[in-house]
């Protein structure tokens, strides 16, 4: 059975997740490795997420360090496995997304799968997003393939909520294609106003959100966002949700104590989740749960408390663990471009029809 890696290091820029994975009749994890992301990375990485000076030079050099630390984490993956190379088949990496514009027709993730390929000796494949967004989609959610792929087994409606920087579903039932989409802020929010209050990288376990109480008039205010009135398929990023859009809603209301603000953004990630599974799929019998915001006690309380018709959980109750879903997705997408297989759903994504997914770069 072929053996693959899959690269992820998302919008929180925590870290890289490095997934070793089998193909056999569904995708078996074998081995991880996790590489945090060094402080001066993450700052120019964040900073390549809005316009700034002397762009195009500060990517390059930041995509080259990237992709260095992508290397030595696929490289310790295999020293501590005992394989060589030619043992992978290909890498899958995700890269890291500095801008998504669906709507203006681009979507950008740095992450040179040349130089990854140089520095592995692996086959890599890359650029997974941009084929959809030519046909006309908006390159965002890619995981719900992988999910059905991973968690259909024909119970009825099961819903897999991600909850990385953002968040978002797939919809999986017997019968229908898979179908998706992004929810809104998930844990960027939430991070940037701890990081920018409190210094700290992110709320462990909610717990600065549970010392607060929600603030309705700033949710009423958060949730009045064109994004939230929307329906799929859509997808959103850094460009719609960041700390200067919560600051200048901050503005024109009234002063909130600090944890409230954090409990109040807490409940936006929740009840955004909430209700846009309500409507597009209101029996939903079972959601798993994973990404960071499955570690997340106060918020995976509160999702239960609002879907009291649906069991919560995360992932692990179907024996995969939440950290490393998104990583074997990427290794799952590199096996199905290379068997010529197509990766997108027109159901999730909007796009003109299904495309395989990625751009390869042979060893």
């Amino acid at each position: 059975m072929a053996l693959y890696i899959g690269v992820m290091s998302g919008t929180s820029l925590d870290g890289m997740d490095i997934a070793l994975i089998e193909m056999g009749a569904r995708p078996t994890l074998v081995a991880t490795h996790y590489t945090p992301m060094p402080a001066a990375l993450r700052a120019e990485l964040l900073g390549l997420c809005a316009s700034g000076p002397d762009e195009v030079m500060r990517c390059a050099l930041a995509e080259n360090r990237w992709v260095e630390l992508a290397a030595q984490g696929v490289n310790a993956l295999l020293a501590q496995q005992q394989l060589a190379p030619a043992s992978i088949r290909a890498i899958g990496s995700h890269g890291q997304t500095i801008r998504h514009e669906p709507a203006l027709g681009f979507t950008v993730q740095i992450g040179n799968p040349a130089l990854l390929a140089e520095l592995t000796g692996i086959c890599v494949v890359g650029d997974f997003r941009r084929r959809d967004v030519a046909a006309g989609g908006q390159g965002a959610p890619l995981v719900p393939a992988f999910h059905e792929a991973l968690f259909n087994d024909d119970i009825g409606y099961r819903a897999v909520l991600n909850v990385g920087g953002f968040s978002n579903l797939s919809l999986i039932t017997p019968t229908s294609p898979v179908a998706g989409f992004d929810c809104g802020p998930g844990n960027v929010l939430l991070d940037a106003w701890i990081h920018d209050t409190c210094g700290e990288l992110y709320d462990r376990n909610g717990q600065w959100a549970a010392s607060g109480k929600v603030e309705p008039i700033l949710l009423e205010t958060l949730l009045s966002d064109s994004f939230f009135k929307t329906k799929g398929p859509k997808s959103t990023g850094r460009e719609v949700f960041n700390l200067s859009w919560l600051k200048h809603h901050l503005q024109s209301l009234p002063t909130f104590a600090a944890q409230n603000v954090q409990a109040t953004l807490l409940e936006l990630t929740a009840l955004t989740i909430v209700e846009s599974l309500k409507a597009a799929q209101p029996l939903t019998v079972e959601l798993l749960v994973c990404g960071g915001g499955a570690h997340n006690g106060t918020l995976m309380a509160r999702l239960a408390a609002l879907l009291p018709h649906t069991t919560v959980s995360s992932t692990h109750a179907k024996g995969v663990d939440p950290d490393w879903v998104e990583a074997m997705a990427f290794a799952w997408l590199a096996h199905c471009c290379l068997e010529n297989i197509p990766t997108n759903r027109p159901s999730v994504t909007g796009a003109r029809g299904l495309r395989v997914l990625g751009a390869i770069y042979p060893a």
